[in-house]
């Protein structure tokens, strides 16, 4: 049988990922709802992130060197150094084509005070369009390492701007010439115009918070969804959640579009929003300092134990919070 566009389903990476032999350097190892691998060098931490970008070719770069970045100052790390592999489609690729990425890398990795250091570049058989996988290295004191399996039940779940900022983005870029009938132009230029404000960086959202506390959990939901980074964030914590869709912030333009093609905001890819996990002594502390930073937030829910589930209330209404193994976004490009 073959397998949707996405990310493996969870009990199937579960399983694979038992094949993996175990380090004591690596304290944080690969696990469903974790962000990154973390590396012990004494007092100090390495934090290292793979990722591909596999639906934009617009601004492919600006999406690879963030997306890593993000996953990286997940666990309380700062990113440092970054490679990309870039695979160009045969019969389409060009030195304009590889420029364009390289130079989108270079502003990117400026942007982020990150140093492009390495990578590979080829045309490839069989592509049909360029992909980007980024690697990237950041550093922590392991006093400050945020692992997310310190998460409690009772925990408040923070979030931060809101939904589908990458998704949105993505929609508008990739499909404006069929929406052009349908969309206003301001729109539609505000929705492409998400990758820098709202923005897909979660970097400067992560350094307010653990600036202020030291959080719980940090969690960036990229495929899926919000949904499915809740239930991510369930997972590496041995937990559920309880979250409160009143308090999930969608934006008019995400809302438009997903009613156009008929998605789900929650299944939408998310980047550029930061789940946030903190003791409720620390809420306070942590909603002020990303206020002070100018980032948007607020409390969505709690965590909870693990025999209640994930959870969404609407309203009255409480029900259970489906998990997008397939995003929304594959779906719509399938």
């Amino acid at each position: 049988m073959s397998l949707p566009v996405g990310k493996l389903p969870s009990a199937a990476l579960e399983r694979l990922l038992r094949l993996c032999r175990e380090d004591p350097r690596v304290i944080v190892r690969a696990g469903l709802g974790q962000d990154a691998a973390a590396l012990a060098f004494g007092d100090q931490v390495v934090v290292a992130k793979t990722d591909p970008i596999t639906f934009a070719t617009d601004r492919i770069g600006w999406y690879a060197v963030n997306i890593n970045a993000n996953d990286v100052a997940c666990l309380g790390a700062t990113p440092r150094f970054f490679l990309a592999a870039i695979l160009l489609p045969e019969g389409a690729a060009s030195e304009a084509m590889a420029e364009g990425i390289f130079r989108d890398l270079a502003a990117s990795c400026e942007a982020l005070d990150v140093t492009l250091c390495g990578g590979h570049t080829e045309v490839t058989y069989g592509l049909s369009r360029p992909i980007v996988v980024g690697h990237m290295l950041g550093d922590v004191t392991r006093d400050r390492l945020v692992e997310n399996r310190r998460s409690q039940a009772g925990d408040d779940v923070l979030l931060t701007k809101g939904i589908a900022i990458e998704g949105t983005a993505l929609i508008a870029r990739e499909k404006g010439a069929e929406l052009a009938g349908a969309f206003d132009a301001a729109s539609l230029d505000r929705a492409r115009r998400f990758l820098e404000m709202p923005g897909l960086s979660v970097v400067r959202d992560a350094k307010a918070i653990c600036d202020a506390v030291h959080p719980h959990a940090l969690h960036d939901p990229t495929e899926g969804g919000l949904a499915t980074g809740l239930h991510e964030l369930a997972d590496a914590a041995g937990l559920g959640v309880a979250a409160d869709a009143e308090a999930i912030t969608v934006f008019p333009e995400t809302a438009a579009l997903c009613r156009h093609y008929g998605l789900e905001p929650l299944g939408l890819i998310a980047s550029g929003a930061l789940l946030a996990v903190t003791a409720p002594g620390d809420t306070p502390k942590a909603l002020d300092a990303l206020s002070r930073a100018g980032v948007a937030a607020a409390r969505i829910g709690r965590m909870v134990e693990r025999p209640e589930g994930v959870t969404l209330r609407r309203g009255e209404r409480s029900e259970v919070l489906r998990r997008f193994d397939s995003d929304e976004v594959a779906r719509l490009f399938a």
